[in-house]
């Protein structure tokens, strides 16, 4: 097997890494001193940047301008976006375009795909439910008009919504009384749409989105069996994707301070029992990334396996979410009260990792679910 990246999978990687060169952590207000958002709205200027490097548009197929790649492709740039902390909707705008080309009809690819890719349209996903708990399929009912081609109305509660007030367009899983689940692609300023505030621990803004009897026209209504499955496994992975580049960076910052750091005369680094933290958080980082690859991988390929991908992207959160909860509280201990220090960036990192956790569900959330899939298939 060869377990390498391919070249178009480095190259992505690589234009990442130039475009977040000079992206400062701390460019922002800190969450710790603000009362409500940290900023009105996303970076505008460095998604300029990641739409002139062309790295919108990774996952769509040439025919709508994008480069053709695949969910390794994104996880690699997320996992570089991350050690910076860039304020941008990369991984929500990708993970819908990506669900749009796989399930949506001409007519709303050819609307959508370009502009998102240009970054003149940015798409979001409301993915949490109604209480951050429950599925997030259940927390908004659909119904269709009579008549072929008819609107859809949707009615319900999705909260926490990532961007929800900087993206044109919020895809909104929800039910019917057919037990299935669609996907509308709700405009952001539209009849019977109104947000209300939340703020995430990492000081971002939220909403909380609420639809009364809100009419989506039929084209922009995804109803396509595996749709929302497909796009909720994306969106998970690429979560993970967050969490591992984060960590990482907490790592070596770690590294960095208690290299420099003395105590009776010595580096704190050469210390046994700071030396025994760093390493099991070393061992938490490279479980992650493995687990990420193999979801990352599933995704991509479409590979069949004795579980069904959703059992892959399950082991990879909860290593991500047990993972960089370690990091960052080792990465705090290790620090001492510096790592409180608002002019340092530790805290921040500390907020997002938070945050990560719990997108999207905590480590026992998908514990709970990869029960039921072991459950359900027969490893033998």
């Amino acid at each position: 097997m060869d377990f390498t990246f391919s070249e178009e999978q480095q190259a992505a990687a690589e234009a990442a890494r130039g475009v977040f060169a000079d992206v400062a952590p701390d460019a922002v207000p800190s969450p710790a001193l603000t009362t409500g958002a940290v900023a009105d709205g996303f970076d505008r200027a460095l998604w300029a940047r990641l739409a002139d490097a062309d790295l919108l548009s990774l996952l769509s197929a040439e025919e709508y301008g994008g480069a053709g790649l695949d969910a390794v492709a994104l996880c690699l740039v997320l996992r570089e976006s991350a050690k910076v902390l860039a304020r941008v909707p990369l991984l929500e705008n990708s993970a819908a375009m990506a669900a749009v080309q796989a399930y949506g009809g001409p007519e709303l690819r050819a609307e959508l795909l370009e502009r998102a890719g240009r970054g003149e349209v940015v798409l979001t996903v409301a993915s949490s439910g109604r209480t951050g708990h429950d599925p997030a399929e259940l927390a908004v009912t659909a119904r269709q008009e009579e008549g072929e081609g008819a609107d859809w109305i949707l009615d319900g509660v999705q909260t926490a919504v990532p961007w929800a007030y900087d993206a044109d367009y919020i895809v909104v899983p929800a039910h019917t009384a057919a037990d299935r689940t669609v996907l509308a692609l709700v405009p952001r300023v539209h009849d019977g749409v109104a947000p209300a505030e939340q703020f995430s621990t990492s000081g971002e803004r939220l909403g909380e989105l609420r639809l009364e009897s809100a009419r989506i026209a039929a084209r922009d209504v995804i109803d396509v069996e595996g749709a929302w499955e497909w796009l909720r496994d994306l969106l998970t992975t690429g979560t993970c994707a967050l969490a591992l580049g984060l960590g990482e960076r907490v790592l070596r910052m770690s590294s960095e301070y208690t290299s420099k750091r003395e105590q009776f005369g010595f580096p704190v680094a050469t210390f046994q029992a700071v030396a025994v933290q760093a390493a099991d958080r070393y061992i938490d980082l490279r479980a992650m990334e493995v687990t990420l690859w193999q979801a990352a991988w599933r995704i991509a390929s479409g590979a069949r396996g004795t579980l069904p991908v959703a059992g892959d992207v399950a082991v990879a959160k909860i290593w991500a979410s047990e993972g960089v909860r370690r990091v960052v509280q080792t990465a705090q201990h290790l620090h001492g009260g510096f790592g409180a220090d608002v002019d340092y960036p530790l805290h921040r990192y500390h907020a997002w990792a938070k945050h990560l956790e719990l997108s999207l569900g905590p480590a026992a959330a998908h514990e709970e679910a990869l029960g039921d899939l072991l459950a359900a298939h027969s490893l033998g």
